[in-house]
């Protein structure tokens, strides 16, 4: 039987670049990784970089691919005002998937990465634990216009899809809009060298409520298994590491894994407040010889005062996915300094 071929779109972001690499991994699949940059995992697969806001040319650069049988959607139009962020995000999967879908004919699953935003996290409180089959909120939500134009292409094919809803996914990638490992290890190895303690930048409610995080190993392993197992077809998944945090209580373990005192928490506006750190953070790298990644590249605060300004839970239930056979989960306290790890190792943070 011919290996299976994975379709990676997004390959550089922490969803796309941690699949790449379990994939690879693996050795059981055929993979073609979609970017514009080239992805830095080193293994077998092949890299195509491709605009994926523009049909014609997807179909002139993909219109090939017809032994694909597993797409993986991970590309994201990042940055945009809300309706607008519908329109692009929708358009992004439309044109791959009306790429390769009619020529595939051994397609049997496509898989889009969603998110908590599901269930309207970023508006405000919401009801938690939140289950995949809870009522939407007041469109637009551009997870809303996807899923339901994969459902309805979906209807009378012979290939499947899936969804799942991570939370605050933690793991390594450069320019990724969303990293909340790359967020706090920036923030305080910058706060070191200005020979500063480790503030928790967030709100009050924020510090003392309920947190969940998804290591990004975890993830990947958690979409190959909603791509791979039948049951799980046209099926949606919150997908976490299973446990809750609290900053109280998880901060003064980051603070020692730096080498730092936690110091008194302060409301920082990270966007702000670290606007000016770019000469830090070219001295950290000169000092320590890391790689020589630019400050705007590195991480994105905007990110930062997102996780840490709602002072409300963020729960999602992870029972679904249970019931259907994934039992994966991932101690968070342990996970941080684990990727930390990985980071120091590749010269991306200092020892």
């Amino acid at each position: 039987m011919p290996k299976r071929k994975a379709l990676i779109a997004g390959a550089t972001g922490v969803v796309g670049r941690n699949l790449l690499r379990h994939l690879v991994k693996t050795g059981e699949w055929e993979i073609v990784a979609l970017s514009r940059r080239t992805p830095d995992i080193e293994g077998r697969y092949t890299h195509i970089c491709v605009d994926l806001m523009d049909a014609a040319e997807c179909k002139a650069k993909l219109g090939h691919l017809c032994d694909v049988t597993h797409i993986f959607f991970a590309a994201l139009a990042a940055n945009r005002e809300l309706a607008q962020a519908a329109t692009d995000n929708l358009a992004l999967l439309r044109n791959l998937v009306e790429t390769i879908e009619p020529v595939a004919d051994r397609l049997e699953h496509i898989h889009v990465v969603h998110g908590t935003k599901w269930y309207g996290m970023h508006l405000g409180p919401f009801t938690t634990p939140a289950n995949e089959d809870d009522p939407r909120h007041l469109p637009p939500n551009f997870y809303y216009d996807q899923w339901d134009y994969l459902l309805d292409r979906q209807q009378g094919k012979r290939w499947a899809c899936s969804s799942c809803r991570p939370h605050a996914i933690s793991g390594f990638a450069l320019g990724n809009a969303s990293n909340l490992t790359m967020v706090i290890a920036i923030y305080a190895v910058i706060c070191k060298e200005l020979g500063l303690p480790l503030c928790h930048p967030g709100t009050p409610g924020n510090y003392t409520a309920l947190y969940q995080c998804t290591d990004s190993g975890l993830l990947a392993r958690a979409m190959v298994w909603m791509a791979t197992t039948p049951h799980c077809a046209n099926q949606a998944f919150n997908i976490t590491n299973g446990d809750l945090i609290r900053w109280e209580h998880t901060w003064p373990r980051l603070a020692q894994y730096f080498g730092m005192e936690p110091g008194p928490r302060r409301r920082i506006r990270l966007l702000q407040f670290m606007a000016d750190k770019g000469p830090v953070w070219d001295r950290i790298v000169a000092k320590h010889g890391l790689r020589p990644v630019s400050y705007k590249e590195i991480v994105n605060w905007a990110y930062g005062d997102f996780v840490f300004t709602p002072e409300y839970d963020v729960i999602s239930s992870t029972s679904k996915a249970r019931r259907y056979g994934f039992h994966e989960c991932v101690d968070t306290g342990e996970m941080f300094p684990r990727l930390w790890n990985e980071m120091r190792a590749d010269r991306i943070i200092p020892a």
